[in-house]
């Protein structure tokens, strides 16, 4: 990282995003206004100009507020870096400093530019302002989501997942050293900290061969455990795999798949191939040995796999060998949706050390894939982490539960040996006449109910009027007193409890990845007293009834008017409270929730891009008008949410009627 002077510099575009307008407002300011600052440097299809310069510009004529100025406003001059190592390093040392981490270890800032100095001291100075770390990350969620198709992350639900099923493999054993040869950013590992963080001594490794994912994973877990305890390696882990302090009680691992040039020739005799040696074609069972040689005696590890894996020609011979030494404790089958690639129902394998004496228990197989639930707005079908985490850990300690089986050794053993849950789990149980019936009222019902919010709407036409009505950014409302935007906070993680939730006294806490899926029988929740504790501190953002709600990931996008009891908004959710003779919640909420805005808000030009709240578009409309539109949305969600159930609902009818005709249960009357 050589030093360089040059000044920070915005093109048209960052710009834009500085001042929370389209790029075509920017250019009609530096056609129309004779003081815009002048290019300091790039094309003329291209243009570059000094950052200093266009935010006193920017500030002097009225398009940005001088005391608003944040870490919404910090992103885009790092954003504009435009290089992605460039761009993490600075996030990283921005997190380094803000948790005291120094010597050898941190990023040298000698090696940053000028510039990129000047924007970790501005994050620094944001940093003191605030009185908190949590800007931090911020900025890494706005790099990943930038970098999202080139770096894989762990969702922090099946972090936690992965983390529960260990502790229970553990068997409530403490846990001195977890490992992470794979670590990324260093979700797993988070995850690890806030099960285990309280056992004093907790050292967790992480090795990761891309040196800027190693230090940005140093400096979040600095941030979060606010003690000594973390070791980040940067270093190629089947290559050249780093010598560990001590072995590991837990291993928690995403690796990376489908890599064919990962080291087959060179590591022809390496010692960790006790198994057998892994085929080019399956690196997944060359992680699987590196992992089970990282392990101590008790250790237990949980890995991250494709499907594929479980039955692959390539690699039954290992998968017979692991199973004959007793180290496959089972396989947990996930819903598609819960990591990339999303398309994929993926894998855990829950390994344990090899046993002294042999271990001839059954595997536990547990297929999870069908663990969905419909979300509050109706929209979308989430993962119901809470009823895979129930299932799994039911499944180890032997109940009863739906869809799982223990398998003796022996019935494993075959010409295939292929682990793949679904192939081992019993078959769905016989559907009765009664239950017939009764999908058949549940079937009649959602009809009538889509056909009465159907009429609502059926009277309503299209507009002939070609012009486009005119509209407002989210931050223009903002700047006007129109509406307040919070972004959600996470609250502390003792205030945080899980189970079912209580009917009274408490304030549900919602997470961005998992936001008031109905039927969930785990929910996250805070003391009601706690929690109107924490706003007061500015450390909690509650909803109230007629806040709208929005949810900015990734990996999804959604808005909805709050009609409920205070909640609690966690990260990646924003609280957008208008002024009620000015905006109508509801029509607010239709105009947010529109795809196409929701594209041309985003960091690229897909809806799964990273969403900037302030730039999604409002219709100006007067609040008479509003209201209408508000009805109507109000009667759209009602249909949405129809069509959603009377899928869910058809769609188990049909396949209990197509599991009774493959059964040869179905009779004609």
């Amino acid at each position: 990282m050589a030093e360089h002077d040059e000044p920070v510099t915005l093109t048209l575009a960052g710009i834009a995003r500085l001042a929370g307008v389209g790029r075509a407002a920017v250019s009609n300011w530096r056609r129309r206004q004779g003081d815009f600052p002048p290019p300091v440097g790039g094309t003329d299809a291209s243009p570059q100009f000094s950052l200093d310069e266009v935010e006193a510009w920017l500030i002097r004529h009225g398009k940005v507020d001088e005391s608003s100025a944040g870490w919404e406003r910090l992103w885009p001059r790092i954003e504009d870096l435009g290089d992605r190592d460039r761009m993490g390093w600075v996030v990283a040392a921005v997190g380094e400093r803000l948790a005291g981490v120094e010597g050898a270890e941190a990023v040298d800032l000698a090696g940053l530019t000028a510039g990129e100095r000047v924007l970790v001291e501005e994050a620094l100075r944001l940093a003191s302002r605030d009185d908190s770390s949590a800007g931090f990350g911020e900025l890494l969620e706005r790099w990943l989501s930038t970098h999202v198709r080139q770096i894989v992350v762990t969702p922090s639900r099946l972090a936690d997942l992965m983390a529960a099923i260990a502790a229970e493999l553990r068997g409530g054993a403490d846990v001195g050293h977890v490992v992470d040869p794979a670590c990324g950013v260093g979700g797993l590992l988070s995850a690890a900290a806030s099960r285990w963080g309280a056992q004093p001594g907790l050292l967790l490794t992480g090795v990761e061969s891309d040196p800027v994912l190693a230090a940005l994973a140093r400096a979040r877990l600095a941030l979060e455990m606010r003690r000594p305890g973390s070791e980040f390696v940067s270093a190629d882990t089947l290559r050249c795999p780093p010598r560990l302090r001590a072995p590991a009680d837990v291993v928690l691992c995403n690796p990376p798949s489908n890599e064919r040039e990962w080291g087959h020739s060179e590591l022809a005799t390496d010692q960790r191939w006790q198994y057998g040696q892994p085929p080019r074609t399956e690196p997944e069972l060359a992680w699987v040995q590196h992992i089970l040689s990282d392990l101590g005696v008790s250790g237990v590890a949980v890995v991250l796999l494709p499907p594929a894996v479980a039955s692959r020609r390539a690699g039954r011979r290992i998968r017979a060998a692991l199973l004959r030494a007793g180290v496959v404790r089972g396989v947990v089958a996930l819903p598609a949706g819960t990591a990339s690639p999303y398309g994929v129902g993926l894998h855990l394998w829950l390994l344990a050390a090899p046993p002294a004496q042999g271990r001839d228990e059954p595997v536990v197989f547990v297929d999870a894939a069908d663990c969905r639930a419909t979300s509050t707005g109706g929209r979308a079908a989430v993962i119901d982490w809470d009823v895979v985490l129930e299932r799994s850990l039911a499944a180890l300690r032997g109940e009863e539960a739906e869809r799982t089986a223990r398998v003796p050794l022996v019935e494993l053993l075959g010409d295939e040996t292929d682990l793949t849950p679904a192939r081992q789990v019993p078959a769905e149980p016989t559907i009765s006449a009664v239950d017939l019936r009764r999908m058949w009222t549940r079937f009649d019902a959602a009809v009538l109910n889509l056909g009465d919010a159907g009429a609502a709407l059926r009277p309503l036409t299209g507009s002939e009027d070609s012009q486009e009505p005119p509209s407002v950014t989210v931050a223009e409302l903002e700047r006007s007193g129109a509406v307040a935007i919070a972004p959600g906070i996470a609250p502390p993680a003792e205030e945080v409890q899980r189970g079912r939730l209580p009917g009274e006294g408490v304030v549900e806490f919602l997470n961005a990845l998992h936001p008031g899926a109905e039927g969930v029988r785990d929910q996250e929740w805070l003391d009601a007293d706690a929690a109107y504790q924490l706003e007061g501190e500015s450390r909690a953002v509650l909803t109230a009834f007629g806040d709208v709600v929005v949810v900015v990931t990734p990996f999804g996008f959604d808005a909805w008017v709050e009609t409920s009891a205070p909640r609690a908004l966690g990260p990646h959710l924003y609280r957008l409270r208008g002024v009620p003779n000015l905006l109508n919640p509801f029509f607010l909420a239709a105009c947010l929730r529109v795809p196409a805005n929701a594209r041309q808000a985003g960091t690229h030009a897909s809806v799964s891009s990273r969403i900037d709240v302030r730039r999604l578009r409002v219709l100006r409309l007067p609040l008479e008008e509003q209201r209408t539109l508000g009805d109507v949305h109000r009667q759209l969600d009602t249909f949405e949410k129809s069509i959603a159930e009377l899928s869910a609902v058809g769609s188990r009818l049909s396949g209990a009627l197509a599991g009774l005709l493959a059964g040869g249960g179905l009779r004609l009357s």
